[in-house]
């Protein structure tokens, strides 16, 4: 099914506040609805509850659970670091051109991300994390790296190909209130909220409000429906249906 465009009553003709009909699911004996949501460009010192709040009011349901990406809260905190800022060392340096692509963008293989790692998770553990990374590769088993390095370096993003300005030219680091936000997001709302890290090559929950089945979102989001930066749809809705598969 095509992506269909809907609910764009009241804001301006870029896009802002399109819903978009991604293909139905089916998990289980159950089909799910899902949409993503085109939102403004959201800025450091942003009030999220309030500036993304008027994207869902009155349009989604306490079935209903509602998606942020872990970027948007990462940026509203001002966890973003320009790249002209950040210098190397000699470690960064040399670890970096041993760190294999993944998906689209360079992720650590970029100096100036690894440096950011370094400085967040510290070099004894991500030279630790390295080397157990290099074991897991010769034992054809990956993900190793970023368990042993920690989630606030798997959740660093640096600029890619598809980074929207002025965010190509920043570095942005893990989000420290993602509990904080899908909480009063979903008091605001009445829905389940998730901050989710969603990319080309998988999709985790890092912060859940009460009684969201996080499996469920990650297994409604493995094909990463909300895209990558240009697509500008940093928030999605996931709606149960009320039909089974069977019918």
């Amino acid at each position: 099914m095509a992506d269909n465009p809907i609910h764009r009553d009241g804001y301006p003709d870029d896009g802002t506040g399109t819903w978009i009909e991604k293909p139905v699911m089916e998990i289980g004996n159950k089909r799910y609805l899902r949409y993503v949501i085109r939102t403004h460009l959201v800025k450091p010192g942003e009030n999220l509850t309030r500036t993304l709040l008027p994207y869902c009011q009155n349009r989604v349901t306490t079935k209903d659970i509602v998606v942020i990406g872990e970027k948007v809260v990462a940026i509203s905190e001002g966890r973003t670091v320009p790249l002209s800022h950040v210098k190397p060392g000699w470690s960064a340096r040399f670890l970096s051109r041993y760190v294999r692509q993944l998906g689209y963008g360079l992720g650590l293989r970029r100096p100036e991300t690894m440096e950011m790692a370094i400085r967040e998770a510290g070099l004894p553990r991500i030279i630790l994390a390295a080397g157990i990374g290099a074991c897991g590769r010769i034992l054809h088993r990956s993900g190793d790296f970023y368990r042993i390095a920690g989630r606030r370096v798997a959740s660093i993003d640096g600029p890619g190909p598809t980074t929207i300005p002025p965010y190509d030219e920043y570095i942005v680091l893990a989000p420290c209130s993602g509990d904080r936000v899908a909480n009063q997001l979903s008091k605001a709302l009445k829905a389940g909220v998730a901050i989710v890290d969603v990319n080309d090559i998988g999709a985790e929950v890092l912060a859940a409000s009460k009684n969201v089945d996080k499996n469920l979102v990650v297994n409604l989001l493995h094909d990463n429906p909300m895209g990558q930066g240009a697509q500008r749809t940093p928030m999605a809705v996931l709606r149960p249906t009320h039909w089974a598969t069977g019918q």
